[in-house]
């Protein structure tokens, strides 16, 4: 829950709202005679037919997406690395232009159409992904401008397999894709009681992959791993993988079998529109609390923050006894168990602003599954909220959670506090994370405060503060695969709870209306409604206390009537 610099001074926001408002356009299906107008589009010719602005860019030959080459472009100071192309095109046609990338903040997009120019763009990343768009060239049209670019003050971005494919421009095209291998290494990363994970290795050339359950598709996935839910518990699944891309399919992978697992226990007893607030185990000048004080409207109680140890992704809990004014051990389990009585869930938070947990590798994450479920075991606690916000690894903290859930069963609570900036879109780490563990996952509060302007989900920008900057947020989460039951909105207790991004629980009240009911909305309205959103959360039960109440006793009732 830390104090963030807007981020009005990293991007520009008209640039950017264009941009976002297109990153999820999906790439159009080639035609028969459609060709790849891009040249050098792998960068196999080092930087041939490409223009990199003030010498940024190379290539090099790790890491690429396909074939042996890719671009490495490095942004400094006032320069953003941007590399272009002319590329030879037909009027009154349609493109689809798209491209693979991995590193910092990269932009993809095309000058010159003779109609609207377009672009798209994605946060930094550690794994590559595909970026897509379309344009449409004007009647005199011959020629664009593709380019590709980052962000100054941002790491290097990394490029590879450019690609334009429409009607044949006349200026020579790179080869056709060829149907790419059938993947190997196909095996069960991890299991529920109700899914089965996936992983695979890379296929050169490949664009996409499909999953197969016992020789039906299932799903389609751009990355090497997936996980398949729906499934019957104590039950055998065998899966199957192929790699696809403009060329077509290609063979099933060697099969591998998953068993779901035996479910433990009860799934969690939450009700069906909750309320989460995080209690200090600290004095910051907030009410000090006992965990028997926190007040009776919150069905879920994050413990904050548990503390990292010397080793890699591990975390253990010290409870502030000196601080919270002699407040033991014992006292403390047994407040839990007493919550816990009266139908409340008690979990521990990881991170906060000054969270150091880093698990981004297999023994971090084991390290952290192990470590959690061994407080759970302590103290009782009945799950783990993450809120690192200072980043973390999708692949590693999916494969932590899951390995958490596989131990503490289907009764495990599983919340998260991502930052607005963590969640703009889907292919931010936390969002991905997020998607990961969909089938495990309770609720996602993300943070409406200390995050100045942002973007909603219209592609316009929304000033926090605003029943709008609330509605229009949730909206991508919500729209963007998390189910409406795993989405909370996120608020300050008072105006000291925050630095910035306070509103009364009145505005909390309306969004959630707007959100669930269509009613009390500002000028942003949401296409439908959501009547199964979870509900809101609040940092914290602390500063709550200190300001009377007036946060739980006004948001808690209006969440629990929701319809």
């Amino acid at each position: 829950m830390s104090l963030v610099m807007s981020i009005r001074s990293r991007f520009r926001v008209g640039a950017v709202t264009a941009a976002l408002a297109l990153a999820f356009l999906p790439a159009g299906p080639a035609s028969a005679a459609d060709v790849n107008n891009a040249k050098n589009a792998g960068f196999e010719s080092g930087l041939s037919n490409w223009t990199c602005s003030a010498n940024s860019g190379t290539t090099v030959s790790a890491p690429v997406h396909g074939g042996s080459a890719a671009l490495k472009a490095t942004p400094a100071g006032q320069d953003n690395a941007r590399c272009t192309q002319a590329v030879a095109v037909k009027p009154n046609s349609t493109y689809t232009l798209s491209a693979w990338v991995q590193g910092g903040y990269t932009y993809l997009g095309v000058t010159g159409t003779g109609t609207t120019d377009v672009s798209t763009w994605t946060p930094d990343s550690t794994a590559w992904k595909q970026l897509s768009t379309t344009f449409t060239t004007g009647a005199s049209t011959t020629s664009v401008t593709v380019y590709t670019h980052g962000w100054y003050g941002q790491a290097a971005y990394y490029a590879d397999d450019v690609s334009v494919y429409g009607p044949d421009g006349g200026g020579g095209t790179d080869p056709s894709p060829t149907i790419p291998g059938a993947p190997s290494g196909l095996s069960v990363s991890g299991t529920t009681s109700s899914s089965i994970s996936l992983a695979w290795n890379t296929v050169s050339g490949a664009s996409g992959y499909n999953v197969y359950r016992n020789g039906t598709k299932v799903t389609a996935v751009t990355g090497t791993s997936a996980t398949v839910t729906g499934l019957a518990a104590s039950t055998s699944y065998s899966f199957q993988v192929t790699a696809t891309n403009a060329a077509g399919e290609s063979a099933k992978s060697a099969a591998v079998t998953g068993t779901t697992n035996t479910p433990t226990g009860p799934g969690p007893a939450l009700p069906k529109h909750a309320v989460t607030g995080y209690w200090q185990n600290f004095n910051n000048g907030a009410t000090v609390q006992k965990l028997a004080d926190v007040q009776s409207q919150y069905d879920i109680i994050a413990v904050a923050f548990a503390d990292a140890t010397s080793t890699p992704g591990a975390v253990t809990f010290n409870l502030d006894s000196a601080g919270l004014g002699g407040y033991t051990v014992d006292q403390f389990k047994a407040d839990i168990r007493a919550k816990q009585s009266a139908g409340k869930k008690v979990i521990v938070s990881v991170g906060g602003e000054r969270g150091t947990v880093a698990v981004n590798d297999a023994a971090s994450a084991t390290n952290f599954a192990n470590s959690v479920y061994s407080l759970m075991q302590t103290y009782g606690f009945d799950g783990v909220d993450i809120d690192l916000e200072n980043g973390l690894n999708a692949t590693y903290m999916t494969q932590a959670l899951r390995s958490l859930s596989a131990k503490a069963g289907s009764s495990l609570i599983i919340t998260m506090a991502p930052q607005t900036i963590d969640m703009q879109s889907t292919s931010n780490t936390y969002f991905q994370t997020a998607l990961n563990i969909k089938d495990i996952l309770t609720v996602v509060n993300m943070q409406y405060y200390n995050s100045g302007s942002m973007l909603g989900c219209d592609g316009k920008v929304y000033s926090q503060g605003s029943v709008d900057f609330l509605t229009a947020l949730a909206c991508i989460q919500l729209e963007g695969g998390l189910a409406p039951s795993q989405v909370g909105l996120g608020l300050p207790a008072s105006t000291r709870g925050a630095g910035s991004g306070y509103v009364s629980p009145s505005i909390v009240n309306n969004a959630l209306d707007c959100l669930t009911k269509g009613t009390n909305c500002g000028s942003f309205k949401p296409s439908r409604t959501y009547p199964d959103l979870r509900g809101a959360m609040t940092w914290s039960t602390n500063w709550d206390a200190t300001a009377g109440n007036a946060w739980s006793g006004a948001v808690g009732p209006h969440v629990h009537g929701l319809p």
